[in-house]
């Protein structure tokens, strides 16, 4: 009883903790716009909380000459579709080492107080056709669910000063990019519908 007691205090911690850091974000302009809705009703609830997430972004991601993938650095960042002149500017405007162009899904954290919690967002992410996602903590009065789309494009556009990709591929790259970004925030709704029966 007295472990149950600690287990449930030490959530509503770090619940309260969380809860802060999102509503501060969300007062500065720092959480994407596609999470806010979601994030509002996590907020609401009594049994989860949101730690992180990222609604899904196109980048150009830059990594310098015979240097590690810890050394990559973002050339340009887009939490939403983008313009091919906005990608054609950031390729001719890098001309050191490698420059990727990505598109990455979204991926979420939720926390929750115990295992029946977690099990719960993990039929949940079933539910919504979400296969990449797990377990990440699991410590008395705290569970860390990661739950990620599957989405993605990843490749090279321009070595130093050489483009690899002509102006014609890039725009059908684009094209794609954004694609994929638009199939990954359906997912994201789903995945919201879904939790809304939990929440």
């Amino acid at each position: 009883m007295v472990f149950l007691t600690v287990e449930k205090t030490r959530f509503e911690m770090v619940k309260k903790r969380h809860s802060k850091t999102y509503v501060d974000a969300k007062a500065e302009g720092m959480v994407d716009s596609q999470l806010i809705s979601l994030w509002d009703a996590v907020l609401k609830s009594e049994n989860y909380f949101s730690s992180s997430g990222c609604a899904g972004r196109i980048l150009l991601l830059g990594l310098p000459k015979n240097a590690s993938k810890k050394e990559a650095y973002f050339h340009r960042k887009f939490h939403r579709k983008v313009l091919l002149r906005e990608i054609i500017a950031g390729v001719e405007e890098n001309e050191k080492g490698e420059l990727w162009l990505k598109q990455e899904p979204f991926i979420l954290h939720i926390g929750c107080e115990n295992i029946s919690g977690a099990r719960e967002l993990l039929k949940v992410m079933r539910r919504a056709g979400i296969k990449r996602g797990g377990i990440m903590v699991a410590e008395p009065g705290k569970f860390i669910i990661e739950c990620q789309g599957t989405q993605s494009l990843s490749l090279p556009v321009k070595q130093g000063k050489t483009q690899i990709i002509g102006k014609e591929a890039l725009s059908e790259l684009v094209k794609e990019a954004n694609k994929k970004l638009e199939k990954n925030y359906v997912s994201l709704k789903k995945f919201e519908k879904e939790l809304d029966d939990i929440l």
